[in-house]
């Protein structure tokens, strides 16, 4: 029985891109993908209590396939040096110290910020107390960026947060009050540096499954509009509610790469902050070299921040 088990782990980590999507079970299997590794030791204690070789030589599966899809992420892969700073974080909406955090987040000396979840409330003590470090910024909707250098071309992105005809229909100055995502281009001395900033759709589980179809519909969105940008330096800084092992996000994973994956130490996990489990801050780049990608220390949010230093 034990060997059953695991040869059935090790399938499902060779398969999980497989397993149905019906009421999302495939994306809740793949935001906890890394973490299916602990069924390895239980597994391995049952063998050895029992002294099973089958069991133990049919471990070797799992094991294999676990270390060749996160073995990588265990080692510090970063490298002195980088021309840029990056930095994102979702503040929170119930954040109790906005300016406390920003705070915080300014004392980190990005050279640009992303916000995600800005709250009306909340936007005016965000801008008070980033000013003095960062004299340009723009805010779209719930999102913002921050920077120490000159922003220009910057728009809202449109990511599909209303669906059907109903949506179609509505102004544009009222999708804006609660747009999702933003692009802008950051002017540095080594060239123009598109940088997009999104706060994709929660997730919920709900008794009939794991609801992501705002979030997919969004990423979708947000993949046509990264497969449209012309600049060839490319940075985006955001929420994106989900892993990147989830299939969702192929269409973005396809054109832009994981500054953690590169250039961070261990997995990088962001949500919640209390305990954090998952990685689905992210920071992901084009057509620039990750030197360094790390997780910042809590604030007042649920979430915790992440930054990464790049270089051309």
């Amino acid at each position: 029985m034990l060997a059953v088990l695991a040869l059935l782990l090790g399938v499902l980590l060779v398969l999980h891109g497989y397993v149905t999507d019906r009421a999302g079970l495939g994306s809740l299997v793949e935001t906890f993908l890394p973490w299916f590794g602990l069924g390895v030791p239980v597994l391995l204690a049952g063998a050895l209590r029992r002294r099973s070789a089958t069991a133990l030589v049919a471990l070797l599966l799992p094991v294999t396939v676990w270390l060749s899809l996160f073995g990588g992420l265990l080692a510090d892969k970063s490298r002195p040096g980088g021309d840029l700073t990056v930095a994102g974080h979702n503040v929170g909406a119930d954040n109790a110290d906005p300016a406390g955090t920003a705070r915080a987040l300014a004392a980190s000396r990005a050279d640009v910020l992303a916000l995600e979840e800005i709250t009306a409330r909340a936007k005016p003590l965000y801008e008070k107390a980033l000013a003095a470090a960062y004299p340009y910024h723009t805010v779209q909707g719930t999102v913002g960026l921050w920077s120490r250098l000159p922003l220009s071309d910057v728009r809202p992105v449109d990511t599909k947060m209303d669906a059907g005809p109903l949506g179609d229909a509505k102004p544009a100055d009222v999708k804006l009050t609660y747009t999702r995502a933003l692009r802008a281009t950051v002017t540095t001395d080594r060239g123009p540096l598109a940088v997009y900033v999104a706060h994709l759709g929660s997730v919920r589980v709900f008794p009939t499954g794991f609801w992501t179809g705002s979030r997919d519909r969004n990423a979708g969105a947000l993949a046509e509009a990264l497969a449209a940008e012309r600049n060839e330096r490319v940075v985006l800084l955001g929420d994106l509610n989900g892993t990147l092992d989830d299939r969702a996000f192929d269409g973005i994973t396809a054109r832009l790469r994981s500054a953690q994956d590169e250039a961070g130490n261990g997995f990088g996990f962001s949500w919640p902050a209390a305990f954090p489990v998952a990685r689905i801050d992210q920071i992901l780049v084009r057509g620039v070299r990750p030197d360094s990608s790390w997780v910042m220390p809590a604030t007042g949010s649920d979430h915790l921040p992440v930054a990464a230093r790049i270089s051309w």
